[in-house]
């Protein structure tokens, strides 16, 4: 068989090919099983999901030196106070005794008792927020009783069960939601991670603190909240839905025809992060190549620059763009 014979028969055999692969995709599109797409850019996010509850960072009481009668609260809660603010202003239990025996004698005895005897003040010991006020000018209260509660901020603390706590690392980025205010998204990162679990219900699971960026109006301890931290990131990245993946022997593949060529053929490719039924591409596959994938409505995820609430739609090859 010479040379010129043998060239034909390799032409005839891949024409031959060819064509049987362009009638498996048309047949394909027609069954509803195959459709060309074109390759699009978005961000495609992983995360690791959970719920919490609103807590304060640091909690702290205050409880009066001395066993005595509330004379005035100078705070409300919700109310942000200074490291050394005066809170409140309480008498001893002498004292309240000798200011309502005075008070008895006339205004002139009593103011006098007013100011030799000064009322005892309780003042902040942090920058922070009261959080609760638990007593009223006039109750008498021990050394035992927290007079105010202060907390330095709110956070969210997250139950993570230990099959995805491997996954969290300390300043990564974290979205709050609200069960009381659902529309609110607030962002936020981890802050800590515990290093000692908790047995509950049988789940082993790690306390993590959510810290918001910004504490909004909205946020009271004790609230449920929901959190989503984000674990992995692909920026711009060049995606294709992962149904139209092909995994044999520990390899990937997807059906790929390049501008260049007629018929679209069997390529390896090389895959990234994989979310939300679509898979970055990072090797095997450019932005004007075709790949074929089954025939669905394919919603990408979109850049996080963009603000249209509208997702970009895959669109098949020679669709026009919807105005």
């Amino acid at each position: 068989m010479n040379k010129r014979v043998k060239l034909v028969i390799a032409a005839v055999i891949v024409i031959v090919v060819a064509f049987v692969v362009v009638r498996i995709v048309r047949r394909g599109d027609k069954d509803g099983r195959l459709v060309p797409l074109e390759p699009t850019r978005g961000d495609l996010t992983a995360t690791v999901s959970t719920i919490g509850t609103v807590k304060p960072q640091n909690r702290l009481e205050i409880k009066p030196p001395i066993n005595g009668r509330v004379e005035r609260i100078l705070v409300r809660e919700g109310q942000e106070v200074k490291n050394g603010q005066v809170l409140v202003l309480m008498s001893s239990t002498e004292r309240a005794a000798l200011i309502d025996a005075a008070r008895l004698k006339g205004e002139e005895e009593f103011r006098y008792w007013q100011k030799a005897y000064k009322e005892t003040p309780l003042v902040a010991p942090i920058d922070g927020v009261v959080i609760v006020r638990d007593v009223e000018p006039g109750q008498t209260v021990s050394t035992g009783d927290a007079v105010l509660v202060l907390s330095d901020r709110l956070i969210v603390e997250a139950d993570v069960d230990e099959t995805d706590i491997g996954e969290l690392k300390v300043g990564q980025k974290a979205v709050i939601t609200l069960d009381a205010y659902p529309e609110i998204k607030i962002e936020a990162m981890v802050d800590h991670i515990s290093y000692e679990s908790e047995l509950i219900s049988n789940v082993t699971i790690y306390k993590v603190d959510i810290l918001p960026r910004e504490i909004p109006e909205v946020f009271r301890s004790g609230m449920s909240a929901n959190v989503e931290v984000i674990v992995k990131e692909a920026r711009g990245a060049l995606l294709i839905p992962s149904e139209a993946l092909i995994r044999e022997q520990d390899k990937t593949y997807a059906w790929v025809k390049r501008p260049s060529e007629g018929a679209p053929k069997k390529r390896p490719i090389t895959t990234g992060l994989e979310s939300e039924g679509f898979t970055e591409i990072k090797a095997g596959v450019s932005d004007d190549d075709i790949v074929y994938a089954p025939k669905r409505s394919y919603v990408a995820p979109k850049k996080k620059n963009e603000t249209t609430p509208f997702l970009p739609r895959f669109r098949r090859r020679g669709e026009e763009p919807k105005k």
